[in-house]
């Protein structure tokens, strides 16, 4: 009964956080600012992101090396970078609402295959990495390292890509 609930809460609250971005991004209203006090804010993300990649990296090295401790601290501190990217992002797209990509040539389908994979991974992400933390949590570790299996590569997808976008909006977009 117990991981019924646990899974309806994370299928919940991932549906709300995917549903919650999909208007933010395209159907909210965001004529109202120009988004220039927040302009900052797409390189702070790609740092949170960078530094998620880093934190989830040496989170696998630590627990393979049997450091447990380092391994838990790691990877909270990439849930942290996650959540406050998350945050920042929201900030952003409130005001600024959804970026233009205006780049041409073989880049455009370059950025796109990447954005459209980056946003169909984080949609898979949010669930597997709620999941795999429960089960931490939970003190199953079996059932963890399975999940932390398949998590661990979709995360670090995101947060590599999640760069990558930036790069390619800031220097061809």
């Amino acid at each position: 009964m117990k991981d019924k609930i646990a899974f309806s809460v994370v299928g919940v609250v991932s549906a709300a956080v995917f549903g919650f971005l999909v208007w933010l991004i395209y159907f909210k209203d965001s004529s109202g600012g120009t988004g220039d006090s927040f302009r900052m804010l797409p390189a702070v993300n790609a740092a949170l992101n960078a530094m998620c990649t880093l934190c989830l990296v040496t989170g696998f090295v630590a627990i393979r090396n049997g450091s447990k401790r380092l391994h838990i601290s790691m990877m909270l501190s990439a849930l942290v970078f996650s959540a406050l990217f998350l945050v920042s992002y929201t900030i952003y797209h409130s005001v600024h609402g959804d970026t233009k990509f205006t780049g041409t040539g073989l880049v455009r389908p370059l950025y796109f295959g990447v954005l459209i994979s980056h946003i169909a991974m984080t949609v898979v992400m949010l669930p597997t990495v709620l999941t795999t933390l429960f089960f931490a949590a939970s003190r199953r570790f079996e059932r963890h390292k399975k999940i932390a299996r398949f998590a661990l590569p979709v995360w670090l997808y995101v947060s590599v890509t999640g760069v990558m976008i930036y790069y390619l909006l800031e220097n061809y977009g």
